[in-house]
C-alpha cells in the first residue's frame, strides 16, 4: 500500500473509470452550484437591497428539493438510475442557461429569478437519491466507503474554491457569466453520467415486488418504514439529526464575530473556510476511515467531537483557539459524513436504496436548516456563546444516548467479503 493509500484512499479512482468519471462530473457540479449560489445571492440583492429577499433563496431551494428528493428516491428504485441522474442534471444545465438569459436580457424580474431557483433545486433534488445509491453499483463493498470519502472531497473543494471564483467572475463580468460558468460545468456533470452503465433496479421479491405496483406516495413511506423499523438506520440518521439540530454554529458566527473580534467580515470569512480546511483535511486522510471495519463507531465518536468542538468555539477568546475549534469540527463532521454515507449505503438492501438515499438526503437538507434556526433562537434569548456552548454540549450528550440505546449501531461491521445488510420482509 502506497503513502498516498495510508492517508487517503484512491482504489475507486484508479479501478473504476465509470466512478472516476461520474467523480470528475459531481465535483464539476459542486463548483458550478457553488457559483450560482454566489451569483443569484448577488443578484437578488441587487434587485431587492432586502436581507429578507436574500433569505427567500434558501426557502427557494428547500422545500423542492426536499419534495422532488422524496420523489426521486422512489423514483430511483424503480428506474434506470443512470437515465434518472442524466435527465436530472440536463434540467440543473438547462436551469442555469436559463438564469444567464435573464440575466444579459435585463429581465430583474424576482419572482423569474426565484421561479428558476426553485426550478434548479427540484432537478438537483429529484436526482440525489440515484446519485446516493450509484456508488454501490459502481463500486465493490470494500470500496464504498472509499468513493464516498474522495465525493466529499470534491465537494469540500467546490465549497472552498467555488465562492472565491464566483466573486472574481462576477466582479469581471457579472452574474450572467457566473451563470454560464454553471451551464459549462452541468456540460461535465452530463458527459459523467451519460457514460456510466446502465444501471436498473434490482430485482424485487416478495413484498419488496408487491411495492412495485403501490402508489409513489406509499413507496415513499416504505423509505422512512424501513429506516425506522431497523436500528442501524435509526441510529445513523438520529446521530446526523442530534449534530445539526442542536449545534448548527453558521447562523452564530456574525453575532459571535461581532462580540468578540470586533465584526470584521474578513474574520467572518474565516469561520466558514475554517470548518472547510477541516472538513479536506480529513478527507485528504480518510484511509483509516474507510478502512475501519466498524463505521457505526467511527461515526458516533465524530459526532460527538463536531458537538464538543462547538461548545470549544463558544468559549474561546483568542482568535486562533476559535478558529482551531471551527478546523476539528469540520474534521470531525467530514469523518461522521463519510461513516454514515458507507452505513446507509451498505446497510441497505439495493431495492430500497433510493428510497432510504432520499431519507437521507431529506435529514440532510432539513437537519441544518432548523438548527440554524434554533441557534438563532436561543442566542435571541440568552447570548450567542450560551446558543454554542449549550448546543455542543446538549449534541455531544444526544450522540451519546444513541450509542447507548442503539448496540447494532455500534456493533456494524464492513468489510471486503460483503457488508452485514438489512433485509426487506418478503
Amino acid at each position: 500500500m502506497s503513502a498516498v493509500d495510508r492517508l487517503i484512499d484512491l482504489r475507486p479512482l484508479r479501478t473504476s473509470p465509470a466512478f472516476r468519471r461520474f467523480w470528475l462530473g459531481s465535483t464539476a457540479s459542486v463548483f458550478g452550484y457553488q457559483i450560482a449560489l454566489v451569483a443569484v445571492l448577488l443578484q437578488v440583492w441587487q434587485l431587492t437591497a432586502s436581507p429578507a429577499w436574500v433569505g427567500v433563496t434558501g426557502l427557494a431551494r428547500a422545500v423542492p428539493m426536499v419534495g422532488c428528493s422524496l420523489l426521486g428516491g422512489s423514483l430511483a428504485d424503480a428506474v434506470d438510475r443512470r437515465r434518472l441522474v442524466l435527465w436530472a442534471t440536463a434540467g440543473g444545465m438547462a436551469g442555469s442557461v436559463l438564469l444567464a438569459g435573464q440575466a444579459v436580457a435585463g429581465l430583474d424580474s424576482l419572482p423569474l429569478v426565484l421561479g428558476l431557483v426553485a426550478a434548479q433545486a427540484a432537478a438537483s433534488g429529484l436526482g440525489a437519491p440515484a446519485r446516493r445509491a450509484l456508488i454501490p453499483r459502481l463500486l465493490p463493498a470494500g470500496q464504498v466507503a472509499a468513493g464516498i470519502a474522495v465525493g466529499h472531497l470534491g465537494f469540500q473543494a467546490g465549497m472552498l474554491a467555488g465562492p472565491a471564483l464566483a466573486g472574481f467572475v462576477a466582479a469581471g463580468w457579472g452574474v450572467a457569466a457566473c451563470y454560464l460558468v454553471t451551464a459549462g460545468t452541468g456540460l461535465a456533470a452530463l458527459y459523467g453520467a451519460a457514460r456510466l452503465p446502465p444501471i436498473p433496479p434490482a430485482a424485487p421479491s416478495g413484498s419488496a415486488a408487491a411495492g412495485r405496483s403501490r402508489s409513489p406516495v406509499r413507496e415513499i413511506v416504505a423509505g422512512w418504514r424501513l429506516v425506522a423499523r431497523h436500528p442501524v438506520l435509526r441510529g445513523a440518521l438520529l446521530t446526523d439529526l442530534a449534530a445539526t439540530l442542536l449545534a448548527m454554529p453558521v447562523s452564530l458566527f456574525p453575532a459571535v464575530n461581532q462580540a468578540r473580534f470586533g465584526g470584521d467580515p474578513r474574520t467572518l470569512g474565516l469561520f466558514l473556510s475554517a470548518i472547510a480546511v477541516g472538513g479536506i483535511a480529513a478527507s485528504l486522510t480518510s484511509g483509516a476511515v474507510t478502512r475501519h471495519p466498524r463505521p457505526g463507531q467511527v461515526m458516533l465518536l465524530a459526532a460527538a467531537i463536531w458537538g464538543a468542538a462547538l461548545a470549544g468555539f463558544g468559549l474561546a477568546a483568542p482568535l486562533w483557539l476559535a478558529i482551531g475549534c471551527l478546523v476539528v469540527a469540520g474534521a470531525a463532521d467530514t469523518v461522521s459524513v463519510i461513516s454514515r454515507g458507507s452505513i446507509v449505503q451498505l446497510a441497505t438492501p439495493d431495492s430500497h436504496r433510493g428510497r432510504v438515499s432520499a431519507v437521507e438526503q431529506v435529514v440532510g437538507v432539513t437537519g441544518p436548516d432548523l438548527g440554524n434556526f434554533r441557534g438563532g433562537l436561543v442566542a435571541g434569548l440568552s447570548s450567542a456563546p450560551v446558543a454554542l456552548v449549550s448546543g455542543g454540549l446538549l449534541a455531544a450528550l444526544g450522540v451519546a444516548a444513541v450509542a447507548a440505546t442503539t448496540p447494532a449501531l455500534r456493533r456494524f461491521r464492513t468489510g471486503h467479503s460483503g457488508p452485514d445488510r438489512i433485509t426487506t420482509p418478503g
